[in-house]
């Protein structure tokens, strides 16, 4: 071929010893070349760990467009950074020998603090972080970005840190592995670590034909293998995945991992089939993972890199919080804290014909107080379903339950027998019951039962919407909070003091908190 070939590649150490190896060997071929050396989005900015720049690709997206203008023929990666589908008109061209897979350890002055409680490791990468942390708990892991050089003179300029972590073959190659160093075996590596990737124009069969007689078809098959398994988990720089493929003795094996970010949750599988028959390899371990909580690692995965734009007042359940759909990025905590009160003995001592309880925290004061013989009620009036079934499991029967406390008085003012109720509720309480049985001639003894405590967050800029589930939890956000967005409210009640302060407000169809969860949903369809 007479005409140029330009090699285009990041103008790091590492990716120009790169790409003067693909030159040494298309020349060795009698193809001339020159190398044409970009900067990457990946080598600007170091200021930030490579996960949380949530961009597939931070390494190669510079050189595809490149190509993609017809500034370079080909283009030179680091298999590992390329994400698993290319931009359309770009394909693999090749691939060259691999080389080390592993990860290599690099400490400052001896091996004992592996033993040890604490420690403190560096790397950028989010796949050995939390394989480092399965594997050592109480380890500290920091950040450490740069090239290979800025890495290693970063790791012996500071102090407290007692390693890093670095690929293998990237030391290897540039003669930069020191001494103190060891591989970790038991680290599975990220897919296609240490295969040097050529891609080109899908339209330049010229280039492309060349590019065939340097490919590794091993290499090849192994990372396409690992690469397939990766995309079939829809990961990529973001997510903690490791996989290996290797062929021995005509039998292919491979062995894949996925964790959650803290390493807390660690999911393996491996598996081998003979070559040629090693086609759905990928799709098999990748299913395993899947079926065994990868999926929903995964989704918590991608939610964690998103900024929050719901937020509720409640903590809600792991049950509770996969019922949102994928669109939405809630957090939770709990506005308000309750303290039982202690309450009297005197208070259950006679027979309470009417007894109105508004929430389950009173039921539990109560049981927490009383025991069943005490609490011999003969009317029992509540608000809300679940309530009542708290109050049937722990107490009696219930005559009556309504969905609020006002519906629940205007019912009493109608059918109670006799004139008076014991109401058991907080010492922060709503207005309305109180007030329409008093209008009507209806005594209403009260009984401080337990004390809300308003317990808010400052939350962050980027909140769309707030969950609420009383006037209290409104009361709390308010008294840290500016109102904004949208006010999703569990009932009328809460919805009336939320009305107040917000100008959007929505109504939760019936008052529970999966009710709520779906007044979210309807609104990010």
């Amino acid at each position: 071929m007479s005409k140029l070939i330009r090699i285009g590649t990041r103008d790091s150490e590492l990716a120009l010893w790169q790409a003067k190896v693909v030159q040494d060997i298309l020349e060795h071929l009698g193809h001339k070349t020159v190398l044409v050396p970009v900067k990457s989005t990946g080598d600007l900015v170091l200021d930030k760990p490579l996960y949380e720049l949530g961009i597939t690709g931070i390494f190669t997206r510079t050189l595809d467009i490149a190509m993609l203008n017809n500034d370079i023929d080909i283009a030179v990666h680091s298999l590992k950074d390329v994400p698993t589908v290319l931009p359309k008109g770009i394909v693999q061209a090749a691939v060259l020998k691999r080389g080390n897979v592993r990860d290599t350890l690099v400490f400052k002055k001896n091996e004992e603090f592996l033993s040890q409680r604490d420690a403190v490791i560096a790397t950028g990468s989010l796949r050995r972080k939390a394989q480092w942390l399965n594997r050592y708990p109480t380890h500290t892991i920091e950040d450490l970005r740069g090239n290979v050089n800025t890495r290693l003179q970063k790791l012996e300029d500071t102090e407290h840190w007692n390693g890093a972590i670095f690929a293998a073959a990237g030391l290897g190659r540039i003669g930069l592995r020191p001494e103190d160093s060891v591989n970790l075996e038991w680290m599975i590596p990220a897919p296609a670590q240490g295969a040097i990737m050529i891609t080109a124009l899908e339209e330049d069969e010229e280039i492309r034909e060349i590019c065939t007689e340097i490919n590794h078809e091993e290499t090849e098959i192994c990372t396409s293998i690992e690469r397939k398994f990766l995309n079939l988990l829809e990961g990529g720089c973001t997510a903690p995945i490791g996989a290996i493929a290797y062929i021995k003795e005509d039998v292919v094996t491979l062995e894949g991992v996925l964790l959650s970010t803290d390493g807390t949750k660690r999911i393996y599988v491996t598996r081998y089939e003979k070559l040629g028959e090693h086609h759905e390899l990928a799709k098999y371990c990748a299913d395993f993972i899947i079926e065994r909580g990868g999926k929903r690692l995964m989704d918590d995965i991608k939610k964690s890199g998103k900024q929050t734009n719901i937020y509720s007042t409640k903590l809600l359940t792991e049950a509770q919080r996969q019922l949102f759909n994928e669109k939405t990025v809630v957090e939770s905590s709990d506005f308000i804290k309750v303290s039982l009160n202690r309450m009297k003995p005197q208070v259950v001592r006679k027979p309470i014909k009417n007894v109105v309880i508004t929430s389950k925290n009173a039921v539990e004061a109560l049981v927490n107080n009383f025991s069943a013989t005490e609490l011999q009620f003969e009317n029992i009036y509540c608000v809300g379903r679940r309530t009542k079934k708290l109050i049937e499991q722990k107490i009696g029967p219930v005559v009556k339950s309504a969905r609020n406390s006002k519906l629940l008085a205007e019912h009493l003012v109608e059918y109670i027998e006799g004139t008076s109720v014991t109401y058991f509720c907080s010492d922060i309480r709503l207005d309305a019951l109180p007030t329409i049985l008093e209008k009507n001639n209806i005594e209403v003894s009260e009984v401080h039962a337990y004390k809300t405590i308003l317990d808010a967050e400052k939350l962050q800029e980027g909140v769309e919407g707030v969950m609420f589930y009383s006037p209290s939890t409104v009361q709390s956000y308010i008294s840290a909070n500016k109102a904004k967005g949208i006010a999703f409210c569990i009932g009328e009640t809460t919805a009336k003091e939320a009305k107040q302060y917000f100008e959007d407000v929505r109504i939760a169809k019936v008052p529970t908190v999966e009710s709520v969860i779906e007044l979210v949903n309807e609104h990010y369809v």
